[in-house]
């Protein structure tokens, strides 16, 4: 009898503490990260398991930015051409989550206003908006710059970096490239007499300019460019990505290495800031209170007892 009234009285003073919303607060590091995503023709390419380099990047870091902790803030942006686009500030991922993943799925080649694909530049830029925004980069992209580099290299950057990640997306065997019509509509790939295979002429010539043909050192000082090449192919380039995140105190990362990885990676190549986190007590005590109530009902609940064997009830 006791039993069944100090379960009721337990269970009302835990469901009374769940209403108040009691909490603990501890000490976390969090992170904020301004996510660029490369959307030039060669992220078309379908070489992530039959989809393609840019719905492979979304699904990704839909799941990735479902995975932070609470109190994280992420950014997003696209890269084209030579410069990034921010599109989302970094917001508080639990609370707007359904803005950051419409973001994501929305994302699409067609946002580009040029086919052309300067990575280095588009990196630099995109460091220079993150460090603005007090956040570091994740830089999402193949890594092919179209046109290809000039002899000079590529651009280094001027300012601080902020830190951050590339992460490299595609597959390491050339495939072709889509190409689309005026109308958005695919009507093949693109065939190397459609791309420019030769370094753009910009900076000094090549070292051994004076031994191709057509050098003429006043008018033609690069001597004749090369007509034909595999630039219409597209692959990760992997160590090349990785030689702009070591300049620019980034690391690397392949997007098939998953999100424990690039988490891994910007927890060494961003700073965090330490927040005070509560977390709340009251599903815990809600459960239990739950829980008090069901064994009281069991301890008040009595079994039908067994007829006797033979007898029968006549009316």
């Amino acid at each position: 009898m006791k039993l069944r009234l100090i379960l009721p009285l337990a269970a009302s003073a835990l469901a009374l503490l769940a209403a108040i919303g009691p909490g603990v607060t501890s000490r976390q590091a969090l992170r904020d990260v301004l996510v660029v995503v490369d959307i030039s023709r060669s992220m078309n390419v379908r070489d992530m398991d039959s989809a393609s380099r840019l719905d492979a990047a979304r699904a990704m870091l839909k799941g990735w930015i479902a995975g932070l902790p609470c109190g994280s803030r992420v950014g997003l942006g696209f890269f084209t051409e030579r410069r990034s686009l921010t599109l989302l500030d970094p917001v508080e991922i639990c609370t707007d989550y359904a803005a950051l993943a419409g973001t994501l799925d929305a994302l699409d080649w067609r946002m580009a206003w040029e086919g052309d694909s300067m990575i280095s530049k588009g990196l630099n830029h995109a460091l220079r908006r993150a460090a603005d925004l007090h956040a570091g980069l994740v830089f999402v992209t193949d890594g092919q710059e179209a046109p290809p580099l000039p002899y000079s290299g590529p651009d280094a950057l001027r300012g601080t970096s902020p830190g951050g990640v590339i992460l490299g997306v595609g597959g390491d065997t050339p495939a072709p490239i889509p190409k689309f019509d005026d109308l958005g509509r695919e009507v093949g790939f693109y065939e190397a007499g459609d791309v420019q295979n030769a370094p753009a002429r910009i900076g000094p010539p090549p070292a051994d300019a004076e031994s191709r043909p057509g050098y003429n050192p006043r008018n033609n000082p690069y001597g004749e460019s090369d007509l034909t090449g595999n630039e219409h192919l597209s692959a990760l380039r992997a160590d090349y990505l990785t030689t702009l995140a070591g300049a620019r105190g980034m690391g690397f990362q392949r997007l098939t290495d998953g999100a424990p990885a690039l988490n891994a990676a910007l927890a060494q190549h961003v700073p965090a800031r330490e927040t005070t986190a509560r977390r709340s007590l009251a599903p815990v005590l809600a459960a239990l209170a739950l829980i008090l109530l069901a064994a009281a009902w069991l301890a008040g609940w009595r079994a039908p007892a067994p007829r006797s064997a033979g007898k029968e009830i006549w009316r």
